[in-house]
């Protein structure tokens, strides 16, 4: 497969159709209808943007994240094996994120961790305002949830994951195994991120855009967008706060988020950071 100039995979317009074929998701993250999407030619980067590629756009910018602003992330609670006196809360209904102080993306579990070994790993503890701020450093841009969906799915129309509809014998992607959240067996390899070429690409030469890290995308989120969205190159709607977020990550569970399906959708609020968030860029064709 040819390569963009900027080393972004190049995927050919073309119509598919958008959302859940199968009944898998929540009605609340409104996965459905489905319905028909008409792209243009657009170049997407075949994986998560790393942390050596962020330590770069943070070494020529100095920009400073969110998560460094407000001086805490969300870190997983079995991954967290600092000082307790650097947890500042736990999540209410989600007891197994800790608030962290200094959690970021260079501590991912925060203080006394660090991302040394880490350099092909996906970054995290990036909020979409981070995110965009390195698209556009790039000379990139963040994908549209459309583009997102079209590329992530590798061609395979309709299908649960980017390889068929069923998860199969050998892992294929980075979620959790064993008891949520107490127990992960591992049986995939990592407790939280992997290399992001880790596994297998999908029928477009992407990786993982399923499982591993939640990805944001451009858009704004609403739950009744697809009742409503354009045919040809949406872009989300033009009101709501939260930005959608795709893909699932090594946390997704069938216990209790099956999210790591390609046609899953769910959001945060752009200042949001958490370690298992982060992203990668588009542009044109």
């Amino acid at each position: 497969m040819t390569r963009s100039p900027r080393g972004q995979v190049p995927i050919a317009g073309g119509a598919f159709a958008m959302g859940d074929h199968h009944g898998d998701g929540d009605p609340a993250d409104g996965e459905r209808p489905v319905h028909r999407v008409v792209l243009r030619p657009f170049a997407i980067d075949a994986t998560t943007v790393t942390n050596a590629a962020f330590g770069r756009f943070v070494k020529d910018t100095g920009h400073v994240t969110d998560a460094e602003r407000w001086g805490s992330s969300a870190v997983f609670h079995l991954a967290f094996t600092g000082d307790r006196s650097d947890v500042l809360t736990s999540v209410d209904g989600a007891p197994w994120w800790l608030a962290v102080r200094g959690a970021c993306w260079r501590q991912p579990e925060g203080p006394g961790s660090s991302v040394g070994d880490r350099a092909q790993h996906p970054v995290v503890h990036v909020s979409w305002h981070d995110a965009t701020a390195y698209a556009a450093w790039a000379g990139k841009r963040l994908p549209t949830e459309a583009e997102w969906e079209y590329a992530a799915r590798g061609g395979l129309e309709g299908a649960r994951f980017p390889w068929g509809d069923e998860l199969g014998r050998r892992w294929n992607l980075n979620t959790w195994q064993g008891r949520f959240p107490t127990e992960n067996t591992r049986e995939d390899g990592y407790l939280t991120t992997a290399p992001v070429k880790t596994y297998r690409p999908n029928g477009y030469g992407l990786w993982q855009t399923v499982g591993n890290v939640w990805e944001w995308c451009a858009d704004r989120f609403a739950a009744d967008w697809y009742t409503r969205s354009p045919e040809h190159d949406p872009v989300g709607p033009d009101e709501g706060s939260a930005r959608v977020m795709r893909g699932g990550s090594y946390l997704c569970h069938d216990s209790y988020c099956n999210r790591y399906r390609v046609a899953a959708r769910t959001s945060n609020t752009p200042e949001s950071s958490s370690g298992n968030l982060g992203f990668r860029c588009a542009g044109p064709a």
